[in-house]
């Protein structure tokens, strides 16, 4: 039995399309896999705060000179942290916005990629530390970006997931969305398929 953890980040919950695939995606993923289980935690309903001082206090600060609203920083980013220590499959739903990926999964990243925690520096360099997971990012997007220099998306989530260990990334785009009717329908179709392949 494999834990999944679904990461909703879109800022619309009716009419989103990252969402439309993330419901294909685990209706496909619990046919095949009924014992799973699966965590959703949406970023837009419960958003995590971006990093402040006080989440740096939290982090950097011996226990006894934290002050409450620092304990309660890091006792969130260590709950979101064994919330993915816990996953053996990541799933990243995500809309491209303005080029890359909404703010609110910009501050679950942050939160989650942890020096000592999720990554450590050695001599030979940083090092991740979560080993043998998978990761799945849908992403919905209003023009064609893949494989351009537009797209700050995927390569930022590979470097990010890479970073502390995830190497195994499938990333399904639905593209030209916004594009007209025809492109929509090709876009979504086409992620659709892939979808159906991999889950």
């Amino acid at each position: 039995m494999s834990k999944l953890l679904v990461i909703e980040s879109s800022a619309r919950q009716e009419g989103s399309v990252s969402r439309q695939l993330t419901e294909d995606f685990l209706a496909k993923w619990r046919a095949t896999h009924p014992a799973d289980s699966i965590t959703i935690r949406d970023l837009a309903k419960s958003p995590v705060p971006h990093l402040d001082e006080t989440l740096l206090g939290g982090w950097m600060k011996p226990a006894e000179q934290q002050s409450a609203a620092e304990q309660a920083a890091l006792a969130r980013s260590n709950e979101l942290i064994q919330e993915l220590l816990d996953a053996d499959v990541l799933v990243l739903a995500a809309p491209m916005y303005n080029f890359a990926i909404p703010s609110t999964l910009k501050a679950w990243l942050d939160h989650v990629l942890r020096a000592g925690v999720t990554f450590k520096y050695t001599e030979a360099g940083p090092q991740g530390l979560l080993s043998g997971k998978r990761a799945y990012v849908l992403t919905a997007r209003g023009g064609i970006y893949s494989g351009t220099a537009l797209d700050h998306q995927e390569p930022y989530l590979r470097q990010a997931l890479a970073f502390i260990g995830i190497h195994d990334v499938t990333f399904i785009h639905a593209e030209g969305l916004n594009m007209g009717a025809e492109f929509s329908a090709k876009g979504l179709s086409q992620a659709r398929e892939r979808l159906a392949e991999v889950a």
